[in-house]
């Protein structure tokens, strides 16, 4: 169990992480999220010991992570970190790269544990090219086979896909998390990517301006957040005053809806006029303006032209969701 308890950490008399606490099991997949400068990466080096804290304690199990006025060499043995640094050695290959990391005791078992990692950054390709000849996407991946050679028990991953090209990161997405399920590694990844996060993370914590401001299972978050913040670093998001959406409600409210939440209708519902469309592949993005002029994005199957009206429902168990109110209870009146 990886416990973190961080009172406050400062630099330069600033205040960047205050009150975070939080705890990862053995084998826990935890993303940390939030918009830049919340307090992801340097949350990450305090933990894996680049920073040194002055107020609060971070134990893997009973042993206590110290940080660099304690250690030479930054860092625990039985974790690793993946900074957007990738600290390679240029003039080696990728292989060489990658066995420099493998230990000393084990030579016999090299050869087939560079192949193995080679498949799995899908470089096998590319094992005797120097690194220096390698693209940014291709030495963040070698990056990240050296952390695994080392095979730690806690891995901080730090944007571990920022830059590797589209087509590439969703497979090795994919054989990463499902490697490191199988090793029974704790994992830790701050990204601001929500494909990183949604398909992989068993949990979720959310940062903002250094304080933790949700902490829940994956799935129970993207459907339940608790503000708009939240929500938006899933992808786009309506704040939308209940009343519109309910004429009879009589809370003072706003409700999160996503843009897939609205079904469109032709007769009936909340009546909105299209004012641009945004082709996502699979469905258009839609923009449109209420008769108050209260913006609203939903998803629509064809593209709908500048002017066209609309009529949008959203169920009412999603608006009691998330207004967290029992299931069956009259929105009127509560």
């Amino acid at each position: 169990m990886l416990n973190v308890k961080i009172d406050s950490f400062f630099y330069q008399h600033q205040t960047i992480l205050e009150n975070i606490n939080f705890q990862v099991a053995k084998g826990e997949h935890l993303a940390l999220m939030g918009e830049s400068g919340s307090g992801k990466s340097t949350l990450l080096k305090v933990i894996y010991g680049l920073l040194h804290l002055e107020h609060g304690e971070i134990f893997w199990g009973q042993v206590q992570a110290l940080g660099p006025q304690f250690n030479l060499v930054p860092g625990e043995p039985y974790m690793k970190y993946l900074s957007q640094d990738f600290d390679l050695m240029p003039f080696t290959t990728v292989e060489e790269n990658i066995g420099q990391h493998l230990s000393v005791f084990e030579r016999e078992t090299h050869e087939a544990r560079i192949q193995e990692l080679l498949q799995l950054i899908e470089l096998e390709q590319f094992a005797k090219v120097k690194v220096k000849n390698l693209s940014g996407g291709q030495q963040q991946r070698v990056a990240l086979a050296r952390v695994l050679a080392q095979e730690p028990e806690v891995l901080l991953l730090d944007e571990p896909f920022g830059h590797i090209d589209n087509f590439k990161r969703n497979s090795l997405r994919r054989n990463l998390f499902s490697y490191l399920k199988s090793q029974n590694i704790t994992v830790l990844t701050a990204s601001h990517d929500p494909n990183d996060v949604l398909p992989y993370a068993d949990n979720i914590m959310v940062l903002r301006q250094g304080r933790t401001v949700a902490h829940q299972k994956t799935k129970k978050l993207f459907r339940n957040p608790p503000d708009y913040y939240t929500a938006s670093l899933f992808g786009e998001v309506n704040e939308v005053p209940i009343s519109i959406l309910k004429s009879y409600a009589e809370i003072d409210a706003s409700v999160l809806i996503y843009p897939h939440e609205f079904l469109p209708s032709k007769k009936s519902g909340l009546e909105v006029t299209v004012t641009d469309s945004f082709f996502k592949g699979e469905h258009y993005l839609t923009k449109s303006e209420n008769e108050e002029g209260i913006v609203i994005y939903f998803n629509c199957q064809k593209r709908l032209k500048s002017g066209d009206t609309v009529f949008l429902n959203v169920s009412l168990d999603t608006i009691n969701n998330r207004l967290n109110i029992e299931p069956g209870t009259d929105t009127k009146g509560t």
